[in-house]
């Protein structure tokens, strides 16, 4: 070999050498997240804030919240979106113009309710309403009575409030202020317009507030749920504060218990005439939320059987309260509830989404019940119903089709012909689509790239990107990296899964896991989307390894999946949660005798079942407002998933957690709030009965006067101890009390 060659090669290496030095410079000088760091008050932010896109408020002009040089608040501004040109500020209410009219004692700028035009506001103060007139620049007292008015509602034309109070309904004129009273026969378990606790929580949803009345198009009708409570079981929830404390009584079935009864009213605001719908209020059944069809002139509403295996839509005659069947669907595992009615125009028919034949999609009915096709089919998930654009024959909708933890947005004819994805990429989409479907804006990300924003028309193609949330914070500091995977089972299912890893793993040592699952039927919390933890990554930086996953029946292989709960809660969240850690015991770097799974609510109920029924394989959990045994929960969640206690005896004493406490081994906390209205204190009781009558060792946290969860300060206290935990048990080190040593106030 000639000299040349050798200097050559010398300085091949030298350069190889430079260069890998100034990688191991650049990794040196990065930063890493401390435990200083990850738990700091305020967090620290890795990312910049996306656009503050509020609306569209055209078809072509969307609204953006924001800041301008030099001013204090944020305003909102029109954006033309096929140019970007700022087109001046939305019209909105210049509240400190009404500030004299509306007086002291009152924030002008938050009202409780607003008319979609803004033209009018509602307000309470001492349990009374008080409206404002932007208009006439008006300010009046509406209500003056001891009884609190709940839930105002305006009417769609804004000249009425419908609200309820001591369980009665009732409406106000708001041109003369004259008071209307539908109903006068609420009372301690009589409630009209008010949900029973069971379908306020169950059916009605949380969002609901207990609202359990809807006005027609065109505000001459009213339609609400009148329950009865008589025979619904009374549970008694005990508030520890004062002296003597307080015992709240609560009408709450559990699973077997008689359920309200139900009927199903429409009155007339002008007459205040009341047309009871057809229904037998003593049978044992369901209603779900109702819905009026765009007229006015019918009210849809649902209907389901005790069982919850077959769903009925009825139209209700507005003055007879005849009732005409629209649809039925019945399956052998269980239906659920319609979240929309899309009506066509012109009585063309209707719009809704299923999962009958083990998938969720969507499907176009005539105004009599008849299918005219089948809009969508295929082994994947619609998710949501965005806009229907009859003018152009297309329907536009969300779906999980690319990936099972991927959301995208596409368009189909109503035919069921040419379906087209319009978002881009691997990545999970958050889409707002304008009034007509001319353009949509989507937040996009995956869990390698942090959220983007873009403009994009109704083919899909990028107009322009409105904000990327990346900044140079993000490179100055070394990270752990989050991997979407999947995790086989021995049956042939491939789990979705996020798996974190310590920086730097040394795969000669071995490191503890955590789980942090969920669990419940149909409720995956696998997608892929960045999800970058400060916290998580303080505890990357410490050393622990940290596992999500999804079960078989979460979601991923559609109804398919979830219909194998059906009457077994508990069987295959722990078949598939167990087949995850043997999995994770193949790997060289786990240590099998330091895994701890944590969760709340089913959460809970997953990890009490994995310290008991798994207890070969989780040594560690930390199980939060759990139920511990389904006859302890309501009627309508359980019986769904399990049937009743009596019907289905096997499933409920296999899906108790005291059924297997005598498996119980390792070391579990159990956290609970001591008022919790929805999963009762009641069920950790009777766990930690069960366990001190066998000798077992456990660790039981109780946070009083709390309910299904907490905030500030009991959450950070709860968040400590769990950090605390983890640094005992998994990380077996000492926990560093000078990091904590300044609480958050």
């Amino acid at each position: 070999m000639s000299p040349s060659n050798h200097r050559s090669i010398r300085q091949f290496v030298a350069l190889i050498l430079i260069f890998a030095l100034a990688v191991t410079i650049n990794a040196q000088e990065k930063k890493k997240i401390t435990l200083a760091i990850a738990f700091n008050i305020p967090p620290l932010q890795l990312t910049k804030k996306l656009p503050d896109i509020t609306g569209w408020q055209d078809d072509k002009t969307y609204i953006e919240s924001k800041k301008k040089e030099g001013e204090e608040t944020a305003r909102s501004y029109l954006i033309d979106a096929k140019s970007g040109e700022e087109r001046g500020e939305k019209s909105e209410v210049k509240w400190d113009d009404f500030k004299t009219v509306v007086g002291e004692g009152f924030d002008v700028s938050k009202p409780l309710i607003s008319t979609k035009e803004n033209t009018k506001h509602i307000y309470a103060k001492d349990h009374d309403l008080y409206v404002l007139d932007v208009q006439k620049k008006e300010f009046k007292r509406l209500t003056n009575n001891s009884s609190e008015e709940k839930n105002p509602t305006f009417s769609p034309d804004g000249k009425f409030i419908a609200f309820t109070r001591d369980n009665n309904l009732f409406a106000i004129d708001l041109s003369n202020g004259k008071e209307m009273q539908f109903t006068s026969d609420g009372g301690e378990v009589v409630y009209n317009g008010w949900a029973a606790w069971v379908y306020y929580e169950e059916i009605l949803g949380r969002p609901s507030r207990y609202r359990a009345f809807w006005w027609s198009p065109d505000s001459k009708e009213i339609a609400f749920y009148r329950f009865d409570e008589t025979n619904v079981p009374m549970f008694p929830i005990y508030n520890s504060k004062g002296q003597h404390g307080t015992l709240e009584r609560t009408r709450y079935p559990k699973a077997g218990d008689p359920n309200p009864m139900v009927k199903l009213g429409i009155v007339d605001v002008s007459s205040a005439n009341i047309v009871w719908a057809a229904f037998n209020e003593k049978d044992d059944q369901y209603f779900g939320t109702p819905f009026w069809t765009p007229k006015g002139d019918e009210l849809w509403t649902q209907w389901m059987n005790r069982r919850q295996d077959d769903v009925k839509i009825y139209s209700i005659d507005l003055r007879t309260g005849a009732k005409r069947e629209v649809y039925d669907e019945r399956q052998s595992s269980w239906v659920d509830w319609f979240d929309d009615i899309h009506f066509l125009k012109d009585n063309k028919g209707f719009i809704i989404k299923s999962d009958n034949d083990g998938w969720a999609h969507c499907y176009l009915y005539s105004m009599d019940g008849k299918l005219k096709n089948r809009i969508t089919q295929g082994k994947w998930q619609v998710v949501n119903i965005e806009l229907i654009d009859e003018e152009n024959d297309l329907l536009y909708f969300t779906a999980k089709k690319e990936a099972s933890t991927r959301t995208d947005l596409y368009n189909v004819r109503l035919n069921g012909g040419g379906l087209k994805r319009l978002t881009f990429g691997n990545f999970t989409h958050a889409v707002r689509l304008s009034q007509k479907g001319s353009y949509f804006i989507t937040t996009y990300s995956n869990v390698a790239t942090p959220p983007k924003m873009a403009l994009c028309d109704n083919n899909g193609k990028t107009i322009r990107e409105l904000g990327n949330s990346w900044q140079k914070d993000i490179d100055e500091y070394e990270l752990a990296t989050t991997d979407l995977i999947t995790i086989p089972t021995s049956d042939g299912y491939n789990l979705p899964a996020l798996l974190t890893l310590p920086l730097h793993l040394d795969q000669a040592k071995k490191h503890p896991v955590l789980i942090s699952i969920y669990g419940g039927p149909n409720a995956g919390t696998v997608a892929d989307g960045w999800r970058l933890s400060i916290q998580a990554q303080g505890l990357a930086t410490e050393g622990l390894i940290q596992l999500a996953v999804d079960h078989r029946a979460s979601g991923h292989f559609g109804k398919e999946g979830v219909a194998l709960m059906y009457r077994n809660l508990g069987k295959w969240e722990m078949n598939d949660y167990i087949e995850a850690v043997k999995w994770l015991r193949q790997k060289p770097y786990v240590d099998s005798s330091r895994i701890c799974i944590t969760g709340g609510s089913y959460g809970g109920y997953v990890t009490c079942m994995a310290l008991t029924y798994g207890a070969d394989y989780f040594p560690y959990g930390i199980a939060s407002f759990s139920v511990t045994d389904w006859k302890l929960y309501d009627t309508h969640y359980t019986e769904r998933f399990m049937d009743t206690p009596a019907h289905n005896p096997d499933g409920y004493a296999f899906g108790s957690v005291m059924t297997h406490v005598n498996k119980y081994k390792g070391l579990l906390r159990i956290v609970h709030g001591s008022t919790d209205d929805n999963v009762h204190t009641q069920n950790s009781l009777q766990l930690v009965d069960t366990l001190e009558n066998l000798g077992k060792h456990f660790e039981f946290m109780l946070y009083p006067n709390e309910r299904h969860g907490w905030g500030p300060p009991k959450s950070d206290h709860s968040r400590m101890e769990a950090i605390q935990f983890y640094y005992k048990y998994l990380l077996k080190k000492e926990f560093p009390e000078e990091v904590f040593a300044k609480k958050p106030k």
